[in-house]
């Protein structure tokens, strides 16, 4: 498995810390609003590729903060006349809705930056110690020039960032490249004591904190969006590797932005769009796929009619699923007609052979930097296979058939497991239409005609169709008990 590093700006073989265990830390958002489309795009990433390395059987643990107290926060719950914490809980409660909307999965651990103040502390602490952080009336800063890597995330000089430097209204910084650590309280602000008077984190060192605290050094995977790259990846790990002197994360992942109508969505420019206001146009399932649909590096342009587009390349995925169940409950229907008649049929069947190549296509899709566009399209391709095995088969449906009819099935299934495209029931089979909702129902109900139909023969006398039932059904993975109380029946394995 390859993963593109920004640090290195290459792929890489995928080795992570531990054989068999994946540490991963994601920025969350800042929750002052509910979440965007540009914050939904690393949530459905992100959660795909914890799900893959799941699905490859690694043990993960997957972190994402929220950013639970901030200026934005403050600002936000000032005009609403608000508590800026309240508010903050208020947001993170509606996060959930949205995020569970779009078949994100709940982290492993969601920690709150207001409860992880001890640990940005003692950060802070070790790098005024270290000298490479310097206390200016309560406010701490990282002293940049003193951290020799500095900008090897982003590839900019620091120069260059000189350059690029607005005039600095704090002249206390001894550089306009220093970044706050810890902010002096303002009249009226949330507030914690500190060794440099009472104040609040900066932005930048909460996630080194709590990401050190439950993943440790050099854990795996740092993902977030490209518009984070610098400064705040930077600033982590400038501050990081400069408190343990060791390297802070092995991989680092960042997707692309997203355009609407090819500009760069900003508040700015007016093409700011919440999640829950395209949820209330279009299914989850739509804009999970949406998402997925393009490579997660390359930008991703939002608008109507790519949604609509992507609903109809989800809808042709559904049908053939649909199909597929059909398909298998005529199946079921055949062996029921075939076990009354005494016989079974043998037929040798085609549509087995290729189905490992899609599993096949599908791996190398995601082991390949997460490719979930070739994934996806490893599901149309089976699809399409789905659609002329079906058309093949016709009526009359082996054994042989059935059992390949549910081999594709297990890999819509499976494929599924990752993507998170489509709804599932409690078995976790794909829950695509009313046929597949009520298959099971139909193989009860059929299997119930059948044993009627063999109590009947025994009653008869008629042995050898009673045998051949009961045998027939074996077959099929059916056990028959026969009890004082009646006949009893049992999936094998």
């Amino acid at each position: 498995m390859e993963v593109y590093n920004t640090l290195t700006r290459q792929k890489e073989t995928f080795q992570p810390r531990e054989p068999g265990n994946v540490y991963i830390y994601v920025c969350g958002p800042t929750t002052y609003n509910y979440i965007h489309l540009g914050n939904a795009r690393p949530l459905v990433f992100f959660d795909t590729v914890r799900r893959y390395l799941e699905w490859k059987d690694y043990k993960v643990l997957f972190v994402q903060n929220f950013t639970d107290i901030d200026d934005k926060i403050i600002n936000k719950a000032a005009e609403e006349k608000r508590d800026p914490l309240e508010l903050s809980r208020s947001y993170i409660n509606e996060y959930f809705k949205d995020a569970g909307a779009l078949n994100v999965r709940r982290a492993d651990i969601h920690p709150l930056v207001t409860e992880h103040i001890n640990e940005i502390i003692n950060l802070v602490e070790k790098l005024v110690d270290n000298n490479h952080a310097y206390v200016v009336d309560g406010d701490v800063y990282f002293e940049v020039r003193k951290f020799a890597g500095y900008g090897k995330l982003s590839r900019r000089t620091l120069d260059d960032m000189q350059a690029g430097t607005r005039v600095e209204v704090d002249a206390r910084k001894r550089d306009p490249l220093d970044f706050v650590l810890w902010k002096a309280a303002k009249p009226g602000e949330p507030h914690w004591e500190s060794p440099w008077g009472p104040g609040r984190p900066g932005w930048h060192i909460e996630c080194s904190a709590m990401s050190l605290k439950y993943l440790g050094i050099n854990f795996d995977i740092h993902g977030g969006g490209f518009d984070l790259v610098f400064p705040h990846h930077e600033n982590e790990i400038a501050q990081s590797e400069a408190a343990t002197g060791k390297p802070f994360v092995r991989y680092w992942l960042h997707n692309g932005f997203i355009t609407v109508n090819e500009e760069k969505m900003s508040k700015s420019l007016g093409n700011f769009f919440l999640v829950r206001d395209i949820l209330a146009q279009f299914p989850a399932e739509t804009v999970r796929f949406f998402l997925l649909s393009t490579h997660y590096r390359s930008p991703l342009d939002f608008n109507d009619e790519e949604l609509a587009a992507a609903g109809r390349g989800l809808e042709r995925i559904k049908t053939s699923i649909g199909l597929l169940a059909e398909a298998l409950a005529k199946a079921c229907r055949q062996d029921a007609r075939d076990l009354i008649a005494g016989q079974i049929i043998s037929r040798k069947h085609t549509f087995d052979m290729r189905l490992d190549e899609f599993k096949d296509s599908f791996e190398a899709a995601m082991d390949d930097d997460f490719n979930t566009a070739l994934a996806i399209g490893t599901c149309f391709d089976l699809a399409r296979e789905v659609n002329t095995a079906v058309q093949r088969l016709g009526e009359s449906i082996s054994a042989a058939d059935r059992a390949s009819l549910h081999k594709a099935m297990e890999l819509f299934t499976a494929f599924n497991e990752v993507l998170g495209i489509f709804k599932v029931g409690e078995d976790g089979a794909v829950l695509i239409s009313s046929v597949a909702e009520d298959e099971s129902d139909l193989t009860e109900g059929l299997i119930g005609l059948i044993i009627k139909v063999r109590q009947e023969s025994r009653k008869k006398k008629d042995w050898g169709t009673a045998d051949r039932i009961r045998d027939g059904l074996k077959d099929l993975g059916i056990v028959l008990e026969d009890t004082p109380q009646g006949v009893r029946w049992k999936k094998q394995g």
